[in-house]
Order: structure tokens, then C-alpha cells, then sequence
């Protein structure tokens, strides 16, 4: 199977593994007891603290860690609210669902949730939104740093000083961008930031919120007071030390990793150009370097999804979190893209093992099952 889901998640990187081996099978210590043992596990902990600061430009104090991208999101978005008397609430209109939905909860609870509009390309119109914040009592802004379906880059830094200056709470969802493109907690001027593991070829069941010390959060796990009184629980060593080795290889490997997904993408994309009625979305914005998404007008993407996995390639219709739907895109309707051409969208997104003859080999695919469905192909030979 060739994997082109990466968006959906990444394999464990062997090193990653390594990294964690000893903390599955070793020291197995409560991070909290004051005996030998548990400072090895807290010492653990703290190094890994240190490696996700790193990547992101954040310093070590910054990190909670938590179970993963939805449950730092889920913190950042209730836990901000909840700290605040209630008032508006304003997100993209191309958030994930685990931004979305704590959203539209707290709108039952009294706040008032309003979006922010996005242009064709899904980027948020900055003036619109400076605009939308004049209506004053805005408590928390969120806005992802790139969509996980088309890859697109919103200006976070432009949009986080506009929200400062209404004493707004500004938040941004980093998971799909945090080891693909530069980020900067500090210089993207945003107070929350949300990243997650298994994005970067970490394990599962570990992420993190950096949250400025200032910003008042009202924690959803209430316990031991560990992560600072912010996120009760014991934490997970293994997985933590495994965030903390992916990040400081993300970190290390960005600018190889970036140049290398750019070259596939770019490979893909002129594929796909070539190919008669094929609509590539956000192709205009800056995306992230391994993402790109299309459609295929009249050939609906469970159909083409389902005839490529038996073929051999993992791709997707858009978030994983949202798939096996019959719904268009949340994310595409709101870049006013059609809904009958929304239901045959295809991500399609790259990883740091995939090459140039895994491109060549998914279009060859593409054009024979396109070909079978009655789509004319042009006899142009893949892999020239």
C-alpha cells in the first residue's frame, strides 16, 4: 500500500521508537514521586518539554502536554471560555471539527459563536475580520495556521496582532503545520497554540498546548495539579518522550523534509494539470508542501476512493475526523466552492518516505480508473 494520507497521520519513525523503548520497558515511575525512580521519569519529561519548545519557537514553561491535537484544542477553546465571563467566540470557516464543535457547545452555554468568512483560496479575509472584532466583547479568536484538507496558509501573525489590539485571546491550531513549515509560537504573536504527535511521526495519544503564562485557562482535568494546574492526570512518559524525539527530528530535518515534499507536490500538481477538468483547490495561497487537493468533476470521491484503495493507495476526501460521510466539505463550501463539487474532492497528502515513483505510479492509476469511468485521458505517458 502507498501511503499519501500523511494528513491523517504519519508512521512512527524508528528513531521515535528507540527513543521510547526504554520508557515502555524501564523506568516506569509515577512522574510525581519524589523517589529516584519518578525523577527519572520527570527528568524524561522535561527533556521532551524542552524538544517541543524547540520546534516551534516557544520556551519550555509554554508546554502542557496533553492527550493530543483535539484535547489541546478542546483546552484552548473551553478552557479560554470558560476562564472569561461569556461573550462572542469568533473561528474560521475552515476549522477542524475539534475546534469547531467545543465552539458550537459553549454556544449552548450562553456565549455567542460567529465565524470568520474566508475568501476563495480559504484564507480569512483580514480587513472583514478587523471589522468583526469593532462589535467588541470578542473573548477568543481561533484560527488554524494550515487547513488539513487543502493545505492553504492563513497569515496568523497579521490576524493574532489584530485580535491583540481588541484584548482578544487569539488561538491557533498548528497541528497540521508544526514539522512541515516554520513555526513560531513566539513571533506568531498568538497566545494558545495547539500541536500533536502523531502528525510529526510521533505516537499516538500525545500532544501539547503552548499557552502564554498570562492567559487565564480553566482546566478540563482536574486532578493532581500536574502540567502546572492546568491538565490533571498522570502523564504518559513513553508517548511524551516520543513527542519529544519526533520534534527535535522535525526540527532538525525541516528544511530537507520541506524541499523534499515541495518537489513531490509540485510533481503531482503538474500531473494533474494535464489532466482534462481536473480542479485543483487553493492552488492560488501559500499551502503547506505536502498538501494538495482536487476534484474530479462528476466522479464523486467515495467512488474514486474506494477503486484506488483496491488499487494500492491510501488517500482521502479531506479531514479523517470527518470522512465516511456523505456531506460536502465544510471546508470547501466555505471557500464557495459547489456542493456537487465538493463531494468529489481528493487530499491527497505527502510524507517524508514517499518518492517520485509513488507520484508517477498514483497518476498512472489515477488516469487508467478515470479512464474505466468514461473521463477522456490524454496520451500522455506517466513517468516522461
Amino acid at each position: 500500500m502507498i501511503d499519501l494520507d500523511h494528513n491523517a497521520t504519519t508512521p512512527l519513525d524508528e528513531r521515535v521508537l528507540e527513543a521510547m523503548l526504554p520508557y515502555l520497558r524501564g523506568p516506569y515511575a509515577n512522574p510525581s514521586s519524589q523517589h529516584r525512580l519518578g525523577r527519572a521519569a520527570r527528568d524524561a519529561i522535561e527533556t521532551a518539554r524542552g524538544q517541543v519548545a524547540a520546534l516551534v519557537g516557544a520556551a519550555p514553561d509554554d508546554v502542557i502536554f496533553t492527550s493530543g491535537g483535539t484535547e489541546s484544542n478542546n483546552l484552548a477553546v473551553k478552557g479560554a471560555a470558560l476562564a472569561a465571563p461569556p461573550g462572542r467566540l469568533l473561528y474560521s470557516a475552515v476549522e477542524h471539527p475539534c475546534v469547531l464543535e467545543p465552539m458550537r457547545a459553549l454556544g449552548a452555554r450562553g456565549w455567542t459563536v460567529e465565524t470568520m468568512a474566508v475568501d476563495g483560496e480559504g484564507r480569512v479575509d483580514a480587513a472583514a475580520f478587523e471589522r468583526q472584532l469593532a462589535g467588541g466583547d470578542v473573548r477568543l479568536v481561533s484560527c488554524m495556521v494550515a487547513n488539513n484538507e487543502t493545505g492553504v496558509i492563513q497569515d496568523v501573525a497579521r490576524l493574532a496582532a489584530i485580535a491583540r489590539e481588541a484584548k482578544a485571546v487569539f488561538h491557533a491550531d498548528a497541528v497540521q503545520a508544526a514539522g512541515k513549515i516554520p513555526v513560531d509560537f513566539a513571533a506568531s504573536r498568538a497566545h494558545l497554540m495547539s500541536l500533536s504527535s502523531h502528525k510529526i511521526y510521533g505516537p499516538k495519544g500525545a500532544g501539547a498546548l503552548l499557552a502564554d503564562p498570562a492567559v487565564a485557562l480553566e482546566p478540563l482535568l482536574h486532578g493532581g495539579g500536574q502540567e502546572r494546574q492546568r491538565r490533571g492526570g498522570t502523564e504518559n512518559v513513553p508517548a511524551i518522550v516520543g513527542f519529544g524525539a519526533a520534534a527535535e527530528f522535525a526540527r532538525l530535518e525541516l528544511a530537507a523534509r520541506m524541499t523534499h515534499l515541495r518537489r513531490l507536490r509540485d510533481r503531482l500538481q503538474g500531473w494533474l494539470a494535464a489532466l482534462p477538468g481536473i480542479v485543483l483547490f487553493g492552488a492560488r495561497a501559500e499551502r503547506l508542501p505536502n498538501t494538495l487537493q482536487f476534484a474530479v468533476p462528476g466522479v464523486h470521491s467515495a467512488t474514486l476512493l474506494g477503486l484506488l484503495d483496491k488499487k494500492g493507495f491510501a488517500v482521502s476526501s479531506g479531514s479523517a475526523c470527518a470522512s465516511g460521510t456523505d456531506e460536502a466539505s465544510p471546508v470547501l463550501i466555505a471557500m464557495g466552492v459547489p456542493p456537487e463539487l465538493a463531494l468529489c474532492a481528493i487530499r491527497v497528502s505527502l510524507g517524508k518516505g514517499n518518492t517520485e515513483a509513488d507520484i508517477d505510479a498514483f497518476v498512472g492509476a489515477l488516469r487508467e480508473l478515470l479512464g474505466g469511468l468514461g473521463v477522456a485521458m490524454p496520451s500522455v505517458r506517466v513517468g516522461t
